[in-house]
């Protein structure tokens, strides 16, 4: 079921510095189960094919393939592949135990077949490199039945000498919050077309909600993407919002 095939991803130069050397294989798991024993059965097929870090349990490579089994799988202790095989073994389980139940009293309705036709699919790649940072991309794709899939793209950008993750806390002085959203808003407003923030509003953007910075977001070398999936800040119809954000409109609250 599981496989691991061997890619190297070095480190590009940033700058007059050249960056920490990371290199990367892939974990690739493939896993499917059907709802019935007819040909045509619904099925919950699981593929994941993601990027961990090359290294031993000393080095950033370590810290880094922590973080992503916590924030890909939500698991603790064990390696990447470990975790994208248990949450493939846990998740078709899952879908026999108490969705092809259902399936099977909607068996005779053709328009309900559809519904049981789950998928969890996860790619990531390397998004970006320099300096001493790797921005590490992730797109998570599942259907579970309802009108529609979610598609989700998650960011994560690393130290590449100690592994560790990038906030924002780690970038901006303290209270940074209120500035930071200021920006924001203005941006996302500049982007919809729209006058102001009630007419932000009422173009559907921040229904029930105020303006948030995201922890999801690209650390460039120029600027900082903070990626907004759908819902967070819009109707699931406009899709995925990235507000960019220039180091100099931010320099008044970077460290």
């Amino acid at each position: 079921m599981a496989a691991i095939a061997a890619i190297s991803l070095l480190s590009s130069c940033g700058g007059s510095e050249k960056s920490a050397e990371l290199a990367f294989e892939t974990v690739k798991v493939e896993k499917s189960v059907s709802a019935g024993q007819e040909t045509d059965a619904p099925k919950c097929s699981v593929r994941i094919e993601v990027a961990a870090a090359k290294g031993d349990s000393t080095s950033a490579a370590k810290v880094i393939n922590d973080a992503l089994t916590h924030e890909l799988f939500y698991m603790e202790g064990i390696s990447l592949q470990q975790a994208a095989d248990s949450f493939a073994n846990k998740y078709t389980a899952e879908y026999t135990k108490n969705i092809v139940p259902l399936y099977r009293e909607d068996r005779d309705d053709e328009l309900k077949r559809a519904w049981y036709e789950y998928h969890y699919h996860v790619n990531s790649e390397i998004a970006d490199r320099h300096d001493d940072v790797t921005v590490y991309k992730a797109v998570i794709d599942y259907y579970e039945g309802g009108a529609h899939g979610i598609q989700q793209e998650l960011f994560f950008n690393f130290n590449n000498k100690t592994g560790q993750r990038i906030t924002l806390s780690d970038i901006f002085v303290p209270g940074f919050e209120q500035q930071l959203c200021e920006l924001l808003l203005q941006a996302l407003i500049k982007q919809a077309g729209a006058e102001d923030a009630d007419d932000l509003r009422e173009k559907g953007y921040l229904y029930a909600m105020d303006m948030f910075a995201t922890e999801n977001f690209v650390l460039g070398s120029d600027d900082v993407t903070f990626v907004y999936n759908p819902y967070e800040i819009a109707p699931y119809a406009y899709g995925l919002v990235e507000l960019t954000i220039s180091k100099d409109d931010l320099k008044k609250i970077w460290k």
